[in-house]
């Protein structure tokens, strides 16, 4: 019996590959409901809404996360009108007082974190279907719009600013992370 070169064996299109001997027809259809449930999910995955949602999220986590970690910073000036009302509370008080002010940083911080993420990524995953590419583009567009939409309140000039600003951000960011990792000696 001779064997097959390697180099010559068939070349199969991914999930359409041969079953090894021996394969039961319900393990065949094992196999093909988990190819189907892994399709569908990759599709609600890569669907802008998703995206959107997950972006929104992360960056309510992450807004949230920097406020409370620049609580730890934020001290109280003794002098101050609020720290003498404080004082008298004493220490239950005082925790109260901290902790309530913490986390209305950390919402307000977390809400404008989402914003700003939902926001990005809507723009761009609008712009990636339209064009129908994944390039570098999609991010500067996305971020040029994005800048802009933050800054409309400011006036025509601040929307531009912002929008260069942002899109150049987005570029670079989106530049380090398809850059091709440096090859290990």
């Amino acid at each position: 019996m001779t064997q097959q070169h390697p180099l010559l064996a068939p070349i199969y299109a991914p999930g359409s590959e041969p079953y090894p001997p021996g394969t039961t027809q319900d393990e065949k259809d094992e196999v093909r409901k988990i190819q189907n449930w892994t399709k569908q999910m990759n599709m609600v995955m890569e669907s802008c809404p998703t995206k959107v949602v997950m972006a929104g999220g992360m960056g309510f986590l992450l807004g949230g996360f920097f406020a409370m970690m620049s609580a730890s910073f934020a001290i109280e000036d003794p002098m101050s009108r609020a720290s003498q009302e404080l004082r008298d509370q004493g220490m239950k008080g005082q925790a109260k007082h901290m902790f309530k002010e913490m986390g209305r940083n950390m919402w307000t911080s977390g809400k404008g974190f989402a914003k700003v993420g939902a926001l990005y990524s809507g723009t761009e995953c609008c712009i990636e279907a339209y064009r129908a590419k994944n390039d570098i583009w999609n991010s500067v567009a996305g971020g040029f719009l994005s800048g802009a939409i933050l800054a409309r309140n400011a006036g025509p000039k601040a929307m531009v600013g912002g929008g260069l600003a942002f899109a150049g951000f987005s570029a670079a960011i989106d530049w380090w992370l398809r850059k091709a990792p440096a090859e290990e000696p």
